[in-house]
């Protein structure tokens, strides 16, 4: 048995307050004491936002058991980071597709309400919005067959050629490998040379493709979000691209320090790409309040939660024109050499 127990971690809270019992359930076991007690203590209270004081009353108890650096404190010689929301409207055609998805899905769901068990119809219902991401990225991702262009690969493929113009070299994300295929395509077929990693990638084939990219010129590193957004060094990188958003900011936030991080020396510009009127648009508004549940539990607020099934299903209900807020959301991106 140890005599100190120190427990390290870059995103204590990623989803939900319990993944501060699991931490400290190893470091410290007796401080928030059985997953039961903690559960009913602090965690439905504060999911579920019952008890006001349930978030400063956790916050009290940990306060003297926790160091917490952001890295705004840590990294004070980092250059700047800009972040940039890069829309995409839909052509007609793709728009039609998305809106029959939606509203198909709400009334299958509204079918099956009487039937469904509360688990089965929350893995229903995030089945469905991972559909509307897929759509609104391109429509080959739903239908391999679909001739449908996808608008936000084309625009994709603007950035690329004006960073190529500029000798910028990017990190491009994506929450889907198959989403990844079709831009590998789409760059093979102007001869735009790459390099790729997910999480099929071997370790000994992953540190030689960093190495690849950080000494050689390929213009754009294509990684899965998930097996590319920790552990590498990609400094050589100025830019990083978002292709789809993913529900935390969190693991975005990540992947975007791969290549903002110690020893980059130029500025970081990250660009997410985003279609308006769709999913993508209202999971980007619900990041401020991810990024709010680390700060509000652990400096004690009462407003900590997360989406219930209910939550999720007015996310499928909320409709937003495809055209709301063009002119006030887009910005012409321009790098410089």
């Amino acid at each position: 048995m140890a005599d100190v127990k120190f427990a390290l971690s870059g995103t204590p809270i990623e989803n939900h307050v319990g993944e501060l019992w699991s931490l400290y359930s190893v470091v410290f076991p007796a401080l928030l004491g059985s997953w039961e007690s903690f559960r009913a203590r602090y965690a439905l209270a504060i999911e579920k936002q019952t008890d006001p004081a349930a978030a400063p009353a956790l916050a009290r108890v940990l306060t003297p058991f926790l160091l917490r650096r952001t890295k705004s404190q840590v990294e004070t010689e980092l250059p700047p980071r800009i972040e940039v929301r890069v829309p995409v409207v839909l052509s007609g055609p793709e728009w039609q597709l998305y809106e029959d998805a939606r509203l198909a899905t709400l009334s299958d769901l509204e079918t099956k309400k009487s039937v469904l068990q509360e688990q089965e119809r929350r893995i229903e219902v995030l089945a469905a919005l991972t559909r509307l991401r897929l759509l609104a990225s391109h429509p080959r991702l739903d239908d391999p067959a679909s001739e449908l262009v996808s608008s936000k690969l084309a625009r994709l493929m603007e950035l690329v050629e004006e960073l190529g113009e500029a000798g910028q070299r990017a990190l491009v994300f994506s929450q889907f490998t198959s989403h990844l295929a079709l831009v590998r395509e789409a760059l093979e077929a102007r001869g735009i040379a790459y390099v790729y990693l997910d999480g099929q990638t071997p370790t000994a084939a992953r540190r030689e493709r960093v190495r690849a990219f950080q000494e050689g010129t390929a213009p754009l590193f294509l990684l899965s979000l998930k097996a590319g957004g920790v552990g590498l060094n990609l400094t050589a990188a100025t830019t990083v691209i978002h292709l789809d958003p993913w529900w935390n900011p969190a693991v975005e936030d990540q992947a975007s320090d791969r290549a903002h991080r110690l020893g980059q020396t130029r500025p970081v510009t990250i660009l997410r790409l985003v279609a308006l009127g769709t999913i993508e648009e209202q999971m980007l508004s619900l990041h401020e309040d991810k990024r709010a549940l680390v700060a509000r539990v652990l400096a004690g607020a009462d407003d900590a939660g997360k989406l219930s099934t209910q939550d999720l299903i007015g996310l499928l209900s909320e409709r937003v024109s495809p055209r709301e807020g063009v002119m006030e959301e887009t910005r012409q991106v321009r790098f410089r050499g």
